[in-house]
């Protein structure tokens, strides 16, 4: 890019390392933001969206282009000095790369996975660049607390909801379209904050269910053991600090950590353990997952997802996927998944390949809205009497209540 927007960064990194489309939408994270950008030139090499991202003490925003991630600090103190400038945006390109874990060449384990696996092989092409992040441990376990039985939007309102509910605001600026409409930004809570009575009576009424109750006990649980203390804002509490430990542990130690709190079955313990405490070979297992398993890898069970979910077939399902590709299995299985989301059914074809003669075919292509998502790691219902509708049922109960007179 010959000129780089006012106060941005370019840090070079080809599209097939890092797709922020792809990898920011696809339920790992849910307090990034995206913004379309003003498009006045037809050049396909400027970047269509902003992404930001509200740590404790600055928002990072990002633009992409096929040869660039493009990034700007953005801080509550309006006009730091120079030297206080600079040591700031040094400290953002760290935090990239150590979050994008831009050491691991992806590329290369693409190509590993391609070579061992003819269904990764076809879907590769299509699906690059998405990448597992390196989250904050204390975020990603109460994000995943909230995806129980849950979709990618409602995960999003809820978690977004849980820093404006309990963090100060730490900034606003203007949206990156040019309208002049500021966004305040609020940074993730910490587990003192929601460990305080009447946090789940609260969540309650803002719309978490039952996770309020896991979130406020497994806070409480944190700081009972690991103490808090009056904190700066840039600074970790005791408890946070303990789950950032667990990236040390061997993974069955630090699942049985994780496995303590309250509302954290084997399937969340999982994620966490893959998006935030390095263990890249654990594979995060539902029943879509297992659907997968049957109709590409030859594992046995219902093509109608009506196989339980036993903590046998579980280990089953992750020992094969460990054997197809190898010590980075977790992170291949994020692609393969992503791959067979709904809401990805266009993703990395080109515009011909969709235009179809009539508008009946082109009504059969709808990409469902995000509320007709499911998260891209859902946990099962609580009990087994627990109704969880399909998105297909989703679907067509809405379409019988917009069909309802009033």
């Amino acid at each position: 890019m010959a000129t780089l927007p006012p106060g941005f960064h370019a840090l070079s990194l080809p599209i097939i390392q890092l797709s922020l489309a792809a990898v920011l939408k696809c339920g790992q994270s849910f307090r990034w933001n995206a913004y379309p950008l003003k498009i006045t030139s037809p050049d396909a090499s400027l970047p269509t969206h902003e992404y930001r991202f509200c740590l404790r003490d600055r928002v990072v925003c990002l633009r992409q282009t096929p040869t660039d991630i493009l990034y700007r600090t953005v801080l509550p103190d309006p006009q730091p000095n120079m030297t206080e400038r600079k040591l700031r945006e040094a400290e953002t390109l760290l935090w990239l790369k150590d979050y994008f874990q831009l050491d691991v060449d992806l590329a290369l384990l693409y190509e590993q996975w391609g070579s061992r696996d003819k269904v990764f092989l076809r879907i590769r092409d299509r699906f690059t660049g998405i990448r597992m992040l390196r989250q904050d441990p204390w975020e990603n376990l109460i994000s995943f607390i909230c995806s129980s039985n849950n979709n990618i939007s409602r995960i999003t309102k809820m978690v977004q909801s849980l820093a404006k509910e309990y963090s100060l605001p730490l900034l606003s600026i203007p949206l990156p379209d040019g309208s002049g409409v500021e966004e305040t930004y609020y940074p993730f809570p910490p587990p003192s904050v929601l460990a305080k009575p009447g946090v789940s009576t609260r969540l309650r009424s803002l719309g978490f269910g039952y996770r309020a109750e896991f979130i406020h006990r497994t806070a409480k649980m944190l700081v009972d053991t690991h103490g808090t203390s009056t904190r700066p804002s840039q600074t970790s509490e005791p408890s946070e600090l303990f789950l950032h430990t667990l990236r040390g542990m061997a993974t069955e130690d630090a699942r049985a950590e994780l496995l303590k709190f309250v509302g954290v079955g084997r399937k969340v313990a999982d994620c966490v353990l893959l998006m935030s405490l390095d263990k890249t070979d654990v594979v995060p297992v539902d029943t879509h997952v297992h659907q997968i398993a049957i109709k590409h890898y030859g594992m046995k069970g219902s093509t109608k997802g009506k196989t339980s979910m036993t903590p046998k077939l579980y280990e089953e399902l992750c020992t094969k996927f460990v054997k197809v590709w190898g010590d980075h299995a977790g992170w291949a299985h994020s692609v393969l998944f992503t791959s067979d989301l709904k809401a990805f059914a266009l993703h990395g074809l080109t515009e011909p390949q969709f235009t179809s003669p009539s508008p009946q075919k082109d009504r059969k292509r709808r990409i469902p809205d995000e509320d007709e998502m499911p998260s891209l790691l859902p946990t099962p219902p609580r009990t087994p009497f627990a109704y969880n509708p399909s998105p297909a049922e989703h679907v067509k109960k809405r379409a019988r209540m917009r069909r309802t007179p009033e």
